[in-house]
């Protein structure tokens, strides 16, 4: 059993941050006014967030800061004016999303540790392995996984794992998410999701509506509560227990905290077979938010109907004061202080001298801590009149006031016939706390990282390859297509230069032929790995690792950080693979230039290229670089990918493939895809992306590639589409293309 557990609390307020240790908790997460993905959340300013480190640190915590969302190429500037003062005072560690970031921060902050962001996307050993050789210190896992899998990377990496306990579950993998940022501009992964899971939805399928008009939160998951299974998590290598909260009370905060505190010490004094739930307490957590139940999450299965909401919130829920009454005295507004032992010495003829000592308790460890002080006064005069006697003295030294300690023993020694004036023994007191404050923290304190430099920890070149591109260079036409039935139709179009083949709809035993035959046709052929890659992605290509081989692939298109160990792997087993060119997708974000070269060290060895953001519009696209990259032009974007199938929720799992929509009350029908191989589902856009009236502005940015994606369109479909492309970008001609179609973020951009 181990013999540590943190009990990590959110805090989305300095007050949440107070009432989080007075809970309890061992350590803290918060975002500060910049770069932290929770931006509507009442984040501290500078002045406040160092008084919050030193906070935590008086009182044996730790506090991490939120850095987590995806940075823009002119916001990187600012990062390091924005973190110095927070590394100086010791900010314990940061939580990460953007590589750019990750990046920077190992270079210039070499001593702050970096813990790796369930934004990351992060679902197993290849992942976090990955992760780690770059400087990750702590890997939060994706909130999907089950307990096997996480014991499977604790196992196979002994990486120190984060995985969140309770709280809100999102419908979508965390850093996957594009719902909230193409529907109204607000990105998830900027800290602004405006949280479209939780409205209603009608499920249909060739016109026939799946769903009951009382059953239409369907993207609405119940929070997560795993009280009872706390024993299977820490056996699975949880070390950190994330509770979620940011944007809740500090009394929500409280009350969580101080049940999963005692749940915790409960384990881990009594062990498994003194472990019981107390069935008031589960209540305690549904009073103090209630969605529309519980659930434990993905830890003990897949996916499920009965993790959803599926009905509205009641619009009336009866308090629980008396709950609400006690977390507020007992924590929202108490005043934590810490231990201390005191012994004055007032001797006449001699130096005042007042010695503290502060035997703090670590939270984590349960280890003390004790430190020492003593000042020193003037020369004790002797009384003329009544001397002071030591009852009156410990009275006056023993006003703590408003600092974080309280005597639990104060002794006074004096000798002859002493007088000490009332303001000099304040003043040793004063004196003596600030010097114990500052002994304490010392530890904590670094010195400045030194000035920002030029170079970059990832300073490897682009290859040639990257560099290509520019107005009078011709595009290279990529096509991206999920469904077999469209091969015959793209093959036959002579401008498109390369075809991605989707590993979720080709079936392994037509790698080799496919990849023949465009080859024959003078394109390039690509397999597309799986947007997530968990255990059944891993066991298909072991199992089909042969044919890979075989199939004579010109490149792959990577969509998550797990694959690009995959390839590496087989690759040191059979060289020949790394003439393949890697093509990171644009889920493995690249928006800004560090982020860009971070990527390319992943990649070294390869050949390499990179999808451009699709969250950038073409001004920030510009000021970042496109040369070399591969632009999407045509497509339905995915917006949500999920572990949660949409069929089985609302109807039975077929275990095969099919199309669904989700028609929101805006009457927009969003088309919905369960890749069965892998078992996830993907919700696109309503609306196909179009930039075929865009040649203008894309001749400046210069990208090499231009890729249509082909998700749900017909052969006719695709046929029009290549055809109006190819027209408009290699033949200079003025073509159009009919329908619905959205520009995407191209112009407007994301917050």
């Amino acid at each position: 059993m181990k013999k540590k557990v943190e009990i990590l609390a959110p805090a989305g307020s300095f007050e949440s941050m107070k009432a989080a240790v007075a809970a309890g908790a061992d350590a803290v997460y918060i975002g500060g006014s910049r770069f932290g993905a929770r931006a509507y959340a009442d984040n501290p300013d500078e002045d406040r967030m160092l008084e919050a480190i030193d906070y935590v640190h008086l009182h044996g915590c730790r506090l991490y800061m939120t850095v987590n969302t995806l940075v823009k190429e002119k916001e990187l500037e600012g990062l390091y004016g924005y973190l110095e003062p927070y590394y100086r005072q010791g900010l314990d560690a940061v939580i990460v999303q953007d590589m750019g970031v990750f990046s920077y921060i190992r270079e210039h902050f070499p001593e702050l540790p970096v813990h790796a962001s369930t934004q990351m996307t992060i679902t197993g050993p290849l992942g976090a392995e990955l992760m780690m050789k770059l400087g990750a210190g702590r890997i939060v896992t994706a909130r999907e996984l089950s307990l096997r899998e996480i014991k499977e990377i604790y196992d196979k990496t002994g990486a120190e794992i984060e995985s969140f306990v309770h709280g809100a579950l999102c419908y979508c993998y965390s850093g996957q998410c594009l719902f909230s940022s193409l529907i109204g501009g607000r990105s998830g992964n900027r800290g602004r999701c405006a949280q479209t899971c939780r409205l209603p939805f009608d499920v249909k399928q060739e016109g026939k509506t799946l769903n009951n008009k009382d059953e239409r939160y369907v993207l609405s998951l119940k929070d997560l509560c795993t009280l009872d299974i706390l024993p299977d998590l820490v056996e699975a290598g949880v070390y950190s227990m994330k509770i979620e909260g940011r944007m809740k009370s500090p009394r929500y905060t409280a009350g969580v905290v101080s049940i999963y505190r005692k749940y915790a010490d409960l384990y881990l004094e009594k062990g498994r077979e003194g472990y019981r739930v107390d069935a008031a307490d589960r209540k305690k957590l549904l009073d103090l938010f209630d969605r529309g139940g519980q659930t434990e999450g993905y830890y003990r299965q897949h996916n499920g109907r009965d993790m959803v909401v599926m009905k509205e919130k009641p619009a009336f829920r009866e308090e629980n004061r008396e709950l609400y009454q006690y977390l507020d005295q007992t924590y929202v507004e108490a005043v934590v202080r810490e231990p201390v032992a005191g012994a004055a010495v007032v001797r006449e003829g001699e130096p005042l001298s007042l010695t503290l000592t502060c035997n703090r308790r670590m939270r984590e460890s349960q280890e003390s801590e004790s430190v020492s002080v003593t000042v020193s006064g003037g020369v004790v005069e002797p009384a003329k009149n009544q001397p002071a006697t030591e009852e009156r003295i410990a009275k006056q030294i023993g006003k703590t006031g408003n600092t974080p300690f309280y005597f639990d023993d104060l002794k006074v020694e004096t000798a002859g016939n002493p007088f000490v004036p009332i303001q000099e023994l304040n003043e040793l007191r004063r004196q003596a706390f600030t010097e114990l404050e500052e002994k304490i923290l010392a530890p904590f304190r670094r010195v400045s990282a030194g000035s920002v430099s030029s170079g970059s920890a990832a300073n490897e070149l682009l290859s040639k390859e990257n560099k290509t591109g520019g107005e009078n260079t011709p595009y290279r036409l990529t096509v991206s297509l999920e469904e077999p039935e469209s091969f015959e139709t793209v093959l036959q179009e002579k401008s498109v230069d390369s075809i991605y083949l989707d590993s979720a709809g080709f079936d392994a035993a037509s790698w080799k032929k496919t990849a023949e035959r465009c080859h024959r046709a003078g394109k390039r052929c690509y397999l597309t790995l799986p947007h997530i890659f968990r255990e059944e992605a891993s066991r298909f290509f072991e199992e089909n690792r042969d044919a890979f081989i075989l199939a004579g692939f010109d490149g792959v298109v990577v969509r998550a950080w797990e694959e690009i160990g995959l390839i590496r792997g087989w690759a040191e087993e059979f060289p020949a693979l790394k003439e393949l060119t890697i093509l990171m997708d644009y889920g493995i974000y690249t928006m800004n230039r560090e982020a860009e070269k971070m990527t390319a060290r992943m990649a070294s060895g390869f050949r390499f290229r990179f999808t451009l953001p699709v969250e950038l519009n073409s001004r920030e696209l510009e000021e970042k670089g496109c040369r070399g990259g591969e632009l999407i032009v045509y497509g339905r974007l995915p917006m949500m990918v999920t572990a949660q199938c949409m069929k089985k929720t609302v109807a039975a799992c077929t275990k095969k493939p099919e199309l669904l929509s989700l028609k929101d009350r805006m009457g927009k029908e969003f088309p919905v895809k369960n890749h069965c191989r892998f078992c996830y589902n993907t919700i696109y856009n309503s609306s196909p992306l179009s930039l075929l009236k865009d040649r203008r502005i894309i001749d400046r940015l210069g990208p090499e590639g231009l890729r249509l994606n082909f998700t749900t369109e017909s052969r006719e479909e695709i046929r029009t589409v290549i055809g109006a492309f190819t027209g408009c970008f290699l033949e200079g001609r003025e073509t159009e293309l009919r329908g619905d179609f959205t520009r995407g973020h191209f112009k407007r951009g994301i917050e």
